[in-house]
């Protein structure tokens, strides 16, 4: 089987680390998978930006399907939004039936029901032309029931997590990792990965630490990840005086984060909206324990307080008692990793794999269905 895998594999983000860690659990499959970037290759001034960037893909996109379509069993597109993060799926739906080619699109975007609303005739185009169109939560299966045939969703949708690497993402000793990035050991580490964008919420986790200090003065949160809000959050570190207490430490490269994960007591992620995050799977396999909002996929997998604790977004009071919480609580460290390791990546890449199997039996039997018609 050979599969052409569309996707951003240079980007800081969970859909860029879904399509790298997919692509390398389908090759340890034995499936041949050829990679199409679709990063950006260079900044643009921001009001031309998405424009020139969903051009690019769209070219590029339509060249490589051109040249190349009948070498791929599979052509799989991880697409995301807002629209112009779409475009190389709308393209993509357009050009695969000409070529006959079989396409799988994996969308990402948080399950906003409002985007997917706008845009309903689009989708129903897309998911009509693709042999199979997957998301990574029940939620958004949900908002596409809200706008498409029910038929329709039941033929083509499906859901394939987001996932971990568990040979990266595995349990190490705290005080081995703190002394390796030089960590206070006597304090309470709070963690936060992400990319400083609103949608992450990291106000609002800032405004929850200055309520959290108040009551105890042994925590340290550790903010990983770069954006164009580190001014602003560093701004408002220092307006609440809480210099001692939270630091933001740069983005650091992927094999790095497990050393964090394996350093802190909590994962702590008040995202506004989200698909599935991927840190959130990372931080399970580590063992860590999860506290954030119930946005997107999160509560389908934070099914139980013995993997972490939610709240609603935008409600630094919530998070504030939720993180004292689980400060204060004995977690199972063990029971959470082991909850965790029906996520790995070898697992999303085999049910994946399922997916693609199905779409070229199908194809398999269309012909067969074609060729005794005549």
């Amino acid at each position: 089987m050979k599969v052409l895998m569309v996707g951003p594999i240079e980007k800081a983000g969970g859909v860029s680390t879904h399509t790298k860690e997919l692509t390398k659990a389908l090759r340890k499959l034995g499936v041949e998978v050829e990679v199409y970037n679709i990063s950006p290759e260079r900044e643009y001034p921001k009001v031309i930006s998405n424009l020139i960037k969903a051009y690019k893909r769209t070219v590029g996109l339509f060249i490589k399907l051109l040249a190349n379509h009948q070498n791929y069993n599979i052509v799989h597109i991880q697409t995301s939004g807002p629209l112009g993060g779409f475009i190389p799926a709308i393209v993509g739906s357009t050009v695969a039936p000409i070529l006959k080619a079989n396409l799988v699109v994996t969308f990402h975007y948080r399950p906003d029901l409002s985007f997917i609303a706008k845009y309903k005739k689009i989708f129903r185009f897309v998911v009509h032309r693709s042999k199979a169109f997957l998301v990574v939560s029940r939620k958004q299966i949900k908002n596409f029931e809200m706008v498409m045939e029910r038929n329709l969703i039941e033929e083509k949708v499906d859901i394939v997590f987001n996932g971990f690497d568990s040979e990266l993402f595995k349990p190490m000793d705290r005080k081995e990792a703190r002394s390796k990035l030089s960590l206070p050991p006597d304090k309470k580490i709070i963690l936060n990965v992400a990319n400083l964008v609103p949608v992450k919420g990291h106000k609002y986790l800032i405004e929850a630490i200055q309520k959290i200090v108040k009551v105890r003065d042994d925590v340290l949160v550790l903010i990983v990840g770069d954006g164009p809000l580190r001014r602003d959050l560093e701004t408002q570190v220092k307006k609440l005086n809480l210099e001692s207490y939270v630091k933001l430490v740069g983005a650091k490269p992927h094999h790095e984060i497990p050393l964090w994960m394996n350093a802190a007591d909590l994962l702590v992620l008040p995202s506004l909206s989200e698909g599935n995050p991927t840190v959130m799977f990372e931080a399970l396999g580590v063992g860590l324990p999860f506290v954030g909002t119930a946005v997107g996929g999160v509560p389908e997998i934070i099914t139980s307080e013995d993997y972490g604790l939610l709240c609603p977004p935008k409600d630094p009071e919530c998070l504030a008692e939720k993180i004292l919480i689980a400060l204060d609580k004995e977690w199972d460290r063990e029971k959470i990793r082991k909850y965790a390791e029906q996520f790995t990546w070898d697992r999303i890449a085999k049910k994946t794999l399922e997916v693609y199997s199905m779409v070229i039996k199908n194809e398999h039997n269309e012909y067969v269905e074609e060729y005794m018609e005549k």
